[in-house]
């Protein structure tokens, strides 16, 4: 054991260079051979991407668990990872939270003491379908990203504290969504500030509020989430400089608040069905 090696890892995608906080992600091809045990110092989410087969060193013994594509695992940040064996080689997501975005969010429900129960596998729809949501962002580059990532990982953190925690904890549903002259203040806010690479953290901060708390009463007035809004109101403020200037495309992308012209192109085309330069010739 002296010379061992641990095996080879093949990344395919990670966050690291996007600028995320609190939240990264990594794909990557897990080999089939025996992985030591790890300390995190995270809150960690595996998702399985394919079928596999993996045992743990668990208390002095291998327990075997046969995963199916989808299959999740948890490990708060307070357990090492176990002692691993694979039985073959599989593409794996892996989702790793800052420990105290849990703790600061169950903080906000009146709750301090709280954390993660471990959980070898778990069937969970939701989980897998927003690390596959944060995957398809990476994969497109992701520069404008933040927002978009920080609403996903808020939505993650408070579906945590419902299902997975070491005790149940009451969440309130809120109907009422945000006082009026507060939804006034962030919508003019967020028309006001376009250019900039918004963040939820910023925009609860305007109505000094949590962004747990905010995410969900601005979704419960407008309808949508605050990413969507921004995203919304991109594309009509890029829509009105398409028509009303002759600003150049890239100079209207960055003055709604895209980072590069391809994620522009992207999400306007998603919008309105035509490219941001088909949408100026037809006019």
């Amino acid at each position: 054991m002296a010379n061992y090696e641990p095996p080879e890892h093949l990344h395919l995608l990670d966050s690291f260079e996007l600028g995320w906080d609190n939240l990264n992600l990594i794909y990557e091809i897990e080999p089939a051979d025996c992985t030591p045990e790890i300390e995190l110092g995270m809150d960690f989410i595996c998702i399985a991407l394919d079928n596999f087969c993996a045992s743990f060193m668990m208390d002095a013994r291998w327990r075997r668990c046969e995963y199916a594509k989808g299959d999740i695992i948890i490990i708060p940040s307070t357990q090492v990872f176990p002692r691993t064996q694979l039985d073959r080689e599989t593409p794996l997501l892996e989702l790793f939270l800052n420990r105290d975005i849990l703790r600061d969010a169950a903080a906000n429900f009146g709750s301090s003491d709280i954390e993660l129960v471990r959980q070898l596998q778990v069937n969970d729809p939701l989980i897998e379908q927003m690390g596959l949501a944060m995957m398809a962002e990476v994969k497109i580059g992701g520069a404008s990203s933040r927002l978009y990532i920080e609403s996903m990982t808020t939505a993650l953190t408070v579906h945590l504290l419902r299902r997975y925690c070491s005790r149940s904890l009451e969440i309130k549903q809120y109907t009422d969504g945000l006082p009026k002259y507060k939804l006034d203040q962030i919508i003019e806010y967020i028309r006001t500030h376009l250019e900039n690479n918004l963040t939820l953290q910023e925009l609860a901060g305007v109505v000094c509020i949590s962004t747990t708390y905010f995410a969900s009463l601005f979704k419960q007035s407008m309808g949508v989430t605050p990413h969507q809004y921004v995203t919304q109101c991109r594309v009509e403020k890029a829509k009105q400089l398409l028509r009303q200037t002759h600003l150049t495309l890239v100079e209207v992308c960055l003055q709604v608040g895209f980072q590069n012209q391809s994620h522009f192109t992207r999400v306007f085309k998603q919008y309105t069905k035509l490219t941001p330069k088909v949408y100026r010739d037809l006019l």
